[in-house]
């Protein structure tokens, strides 16, 4: 069995951590390929080293002496290496660092030294082979991640290879400069690996012990989720539940590899896992809840709309021809209302409503803003009755006015739009309908 296991960056935020997270990897043989993160917090107002490495990029940017911003950077990771015993230098590796900060190599460059560093002391620590990421995670020229290049480089890389440390977060394109994924992409390299492996298993640690059905810090003592297909966490991810970084689960998902939410600080918590399918039911009849602030609604009104042939397609070409990403679109016979996110919205706004009026003549054109979505969502709606009645009962008795409910065709999940200032006491209403007080 192989295992491919990720480490986020509170995980291997000291020398203490590093040492838990050694301890998880020496429990398993199956445990062969690390992909690790750059250093996080130590302690709530301590900086992470990604922002610190963007920090002295800045200063480089900037015309500015970066010595003093880069011995910091190495000091955390020499803290590191001296809590582990290593014998270990890492001072050739910042002098080509400050070598190229000074000749400008790029952001993207600079925010992946942060893996890189803690990848080289992964390896050392562990006695694994150390992968420089950027000889295996494939970028194009344009910058798009090449999934099938990765995969072949990645087979051959790795076939003579029992056990290896690859750093999280970036990769290369085909000139060799490096490109990094957003903020949080180390749980897609994770991914990218399992998959290029063929892995029974990505096992993805971090300091949580799983999901919870909804955010602990809008609901007090939310239940984990101990199974969740991909579906529904793309649905959650999506909605802002954010335990995993939402790319993460599409080359996973294409290999049918099943990923294992653990915490380093708990290694004996089951976690969530996370698979294509399963006949293992949720214990409520929901699987989670999650939600975003900060929508309008566009609502527009035309008689006799549903029958001019084109009528939406001419509506949604006005927001796509001015970059605009449509969230949700609930219609009616003579009425559509379109949910877009309001900070992409308000300064076009006037814009859009004129050529609306001009691709369709409607008979009225209103705006809400300050609107929130939330998204509840479970495999076992499917076959429940009811559920939509209880959602709109439940926020009715606590006074909370809904706006808009819209149910995928898959019956997956229900979309209900509040406003802003009713967001959280929605969430808390929503979860006690469906999972009981004990």
């Amino acid at each position: 069995m192989v295992k491919v296991v990720k480490f986020g960056g509170s995980s291997l935020a000291s020398a203490e951590q590093f040492k838990k997270v050694g301890n998880i990897i020496r429990a398993d043989e199956d445990r062969k390929y690390v992909v690790p993160s750059a250093p996080g917090k130590r302690f709530p107002e301590d900086t992470k080293v990604t922002d610190m490495l963007y920090k002295c990029y800045a200063e480089a940017e900037a015309g500015k002496n970066i010595e003093k911003s880069l011995k910091a950077i190495e000091e955390r990771y020499n803290e590191i290496i001296k809590g582990l015993g290593l014998k270990l230098s890492l001072k050739e590796q910042f002098e080509t660092i400050k070598k190229n900060f000074e000749a400008l190599a790029g952001k993207d460059y600079a925010a992946s030294r942060g893996e890189y560093l803690n990848g080289i002391i992964m390896a050392n620590y562990l006695g694994y082979e150390f992968i420089d990421a950027a000889t295996v995670i494939c970028f194009d020229k344009d910058g798009e991640f090449d999934s099938e290049k990765t995969n072949e480089v990645c087979e051959a890389k790795f076939a003579n290879i029992v056990r290896a440390v690859v750093p999280g977060f970036y990769g290369a394109m085909p000139n060799g400069k490096v490109k990094t994924f957003s903020r949080g992409g180390s749980d897609v390299t994770g991914s990218i690996v399992a998959r290029a492996l063929k892995a029974d298993m990505y096992e993805n640690w971090t300091d949580v012990s799983g999901f919870l059905a909804a955010d602990p810090r809008i609901v007090n003592n939310a239940k984990p989720i101990n199974v969740i297909t991909y579906k529904e966490l793309r649905e959650l991810s999506y909605m802002g539940a954010s335990v995993l970084h939402e790319s993460a689960i599409f080359p996973v998902r294409k290999g049918g590899i099943p990923i294992n939410i653990k915490n380093t600080n708990a290694p004996e918590d089951k976690g969530t896992m996370i698979v294509e399918t399963t006949c293992n039911m949720p214990e409520y009849t929901i699987t989670g809840i999650a939600g975003k602030k900060g929508f309008v609604a566009i609502s527009i009104d035309k008689d006799m709309m549903n029958s001019e042939i084109g009528f939406c397609r001419k509506v949604l070409s006005v927001f796509e021809d001015n970059g605009i990403s449509i969230e949700h679109m609930p219609s009616g016979i003579d009425t559509m209302t379109v949910f877009v996110h309001q900070d992409e919205f308000v300064e076009k706004e006037q814009k859009v409503l004129a050529q609306i009026h001009k691709a369709v003549n409607p008979d009225s054109v209103e705006l809400e803003a300050n609107l929130a979505l939330i998204a509840v969502v479970g495999r076992g709606m499917k076959n429940s009755t009811g559920i939509a009645g209880n959602i709109f009962s439940a926020l009715a008795k606590a006074k909370i006015n809904v706006k808009m409910i819209d149910q995928g065709s898959s019956e997956l999940n229900i979309i209900i739009g509040v406003r802003n200032r009713y967001f959280e006491d929605a969430i808390k209403t929503i979860y006690g309908v469906f999972v009981p007080e004990e």
